[in-house]
This record gives structure tokens, sequence and C-alpha cells, in this order.
């Protein structure tokens, strides 16, 4: 029979998917796929136990109230005018609107520059679109760029660079510098830039999140995508969106309806009631972070490990250097079956050959991290 197709042949499965498998199947503490153990708000719930939902499609792009309720929620957040009837297309997932991002823009043999760690979706988006990932490292602990290093790499004259703010999986928040920094390499090698902003609320003080479509003239050239996933706590509902001018949008609708044709009906619904919450359900959505993030440093600070200290997101990485291990994914797999812990290897983020670090997240109940923390302190039977 035929060869299948060669662009799939450095793929693996999803390693995060994987770690969740592995951790279901030792009954393991599973901090590794990112999702919350907890209920959505109630707002969302009491929509979706309603009769009268729609269950036949919506209009391909997004039914009209959601994409409504979605202009205002990011207009105010980002003061751009957003047109909901021309600048939005709503996905299946930021997934699908990053996949749908790329094919927008990039044709076969363009190249695209990824900061490095990554999401594991990424390059493989790239990849997918026929395009060659060019990438670039942040530097630990802050995770910071070097200003020389990504211009060599706008000089290979990438159609787009992919902007993760705030992070995964190192919980780095771009600084406003930072970012006009990346805008001014983008205006002067004309490249588009696509950001994945699905923890635009999750920020830790005094860090701040700002909207990289926001800054002087980068509207024009960005396409910002996001979910609903993990600021309203509904993974599995799968509602992504890409807000870009008309004329981006046009194209991103014709890849978005040849993919998937649209998102749910019923659950963009039932979401509407959580984009028009006010202002106090983001701030107490920081709170809740912030005690979680600040209740698992100290207890992991207690077991004397070490770990980054996230600027955003609700994602770790710990340092297992002084284990002994070649292998991270080894490492991990043992966490889950020995000390009852799921967690990710941290190669699955890294171009570099990084080996020494596993990436745990604290998107769960207070009594779920508490049990972990207790679980970790046999971390030290992995040494060898």
């Amino acid at each position: 029979m035929k060869k299948l197709s060669s662009r799939t042949a450095g793929f693996t499965d999803s390693v995060i998917r994987r770690m969740t498998r592995i951790s279901l199947q030792y009954g393991a503490v599973n901090l590794s796929q990112g999702f919350p153990d907890f209920d959505p708000p109630r707002e969302l719930l009491d929509v979706l136990g309603q009769k009268d939902l729609p269950h036949q499609y919506a209009v391909t792009w997004g039914a009209q109230n959601f994409r409504e309720a979605l202009a205002k929620k990011q207009a105010h957040f980002t003061g751009l005018p957003i047109d909901p009837n021309s600048q939005i297309v709503v996905t299946c997932g930021s997934t699908e609107a990053m996949m749908a991002a790329m094919m927008t823009v990039c044709d076969p043999g363009d190249k695209v520059i990824v900061f490095s760690p990554f999401y594991e979706n990424y390059g493989a988006d790239a990849i997918l679109a026929g395009a060659e990932p060019i990438y670039v490292p942040l530097n630990p602990p802050d995770f910071g760029f070097d200003l020389n290093v990504l211009e060599d790499a706008f000089r290979q004259q990438p159609k787009a660079l992919i902007l993760c703010n705030p992070s995964n999986p190192c919980g780095k928040v771009f600084t406003r510098q930072e970012l006009e920094a990346i805008a001014a390499l983008a205006e002067k090698y004309d490249a588009y830039v696509i950001t994945d902003e699905v923890y635009e609320h999750i920020v830790y003080a005094p860090h701040e999140h700002v909207y990289f479509s926001a800054l002087p003239g980068m509207f024009e050239r960005t396409l910002s995508c996001s979910s609903l996933s993990k600021t309203y706590s509904i993974t599995g509902w799968r509602l992504g969106y890409i807000i870009a001018p008309a004329g981006i949008i046009d194209v991103a609708r014709k890849v978005h309806d040849f993919l998937t044709v649209g998102a749910a009906a019923p659950l963009q619904e039932a979401a509407v009631a959580g984009l028009n919450m006010g202002d106090a359900y983001y701030k107490a959505l920081q709170d809740t972070y912030t005690r979680k993030r600040n209740l698992f440093l100290d207890g992991l600070d207690a077991l004397r490990i070490a770990h980054t200290v996230p600027q955003g997101a609700y994602y770790i990485l710990l340092d297992i250097s002084e284990y002994g291990y070649e292998s991270d994914l080894q490492f991990c797999e043992d966490l889950a079956r020995v000390v009852g812990v799921g967690a990710v290897p941290g190669s699955s983020f890294f171009r570099e050959p990084v080996n020494h670090l596993i990436r745990l997240h604290f998107a769960k109940q207070e009594s779920t991290l508490l049990e972990a923390l207790n679980r970790l302190e046999n971390m030290k039977k992995l040494k060898k």
C-alpha cells in the first residue's frame, strides 16, 4: 500500500493527554492536563439546564448573540471597537482557532516564529499548514527573550509569529516593553502575529496582561485567538474564537467552515451568560487562582522542591535534576505510579534538549492540591 502522509512522520500522540491516561491508570492526582476539578459558574449551568436550547446548527461562524456578547466583553478589556458581524469567527476551542489562524496566514514553505518553551500544538500546527517553525528560546528564570536572537529569526522573513501570553508552560507574562519590541519587528519585517490568550484573566500581581492587538498599529496584523475554557472552567465545551480585521476573518471563516462547520449551538447559548458577567467575576477569578498558586507554591517550598514562580496561567515547572533520570518522561511515569501525582515531561514543550523539568498545574480544588502535596512528600523515593 502507498505511504501515508509524511507531514505527520515526526508526530507522537499528545504527551499531555497521554499523561492523563497514565494518571488514570495509576489513580494519581492528575496535575498534568490543565483542566479544573470544580464546576463552572452557576450562571452558565442554569442556562445549560433549560429545555429550549437550540439543537441544530448555529450560524457557521458563531451564533449572533454569542458573537455580540463576545465582542462587547473583549472590547471592554482591549479598548478596541470589535464588530461582531465581521471581525469574529467562533471555533471549536482555541485549538481549532490556532489551526485555522495558521492556515489562514500560511502557505506551504512559509516560516513561523515559535517561542520555546511552547504549548505542544504550535509546532504541529505549523507543520500541518506546510510551514516551517523557527524556534526562539525564552530564557529562565524569568523566560525573557534576547532581542538580537529574535531579530535574527525575523530576518528569515517569517510569515507570522506565535505569541502565547500568558505563556503555557512557563507562566511568562510578557511586559508592555517586550510586546512593543515584538510589534516593532513584526512591522519592520511585515509579519502577522497569532496570539493565544486563553489565560488572559489569570495573571498575578504585579503583572498585567497587555493585549497585543491593542498596541498602536497592531490590530491590522494580529489574529487574536482565545477560548472560554480557562476563564469559565468549561474546557470540555470547546468554545474558542479568532478576532481579527474583517479581511482576515473572511478567510478564517472559510477555513473554519471546512474544518468543523461550527461550534456547538446549545453551548454557545449557555456561554452567553458567562460573557455577560461583570468585572467582579474576573477579579474573583484572579483572586481564586492567586490563592491556589500561593497554597501550592508554599507547599512545594515546605517540601524543598525547586520550582518556577508563574506570573500568569496556572502551571509550575519543577526541577528534577537531583533525581538522576535521563528521561523526564520516565520520571513522570514513575511519579504517577510510585508517588501518585500526574505531571507532564518538560521536554514536550522545549525545542532545546531539556530533560530536567516537569510541568504541574494547580487548577484544582484546594483539597486536591493538598492531597497532591501530601503525596509529593514521597517524591524522594524516586532518587536514583
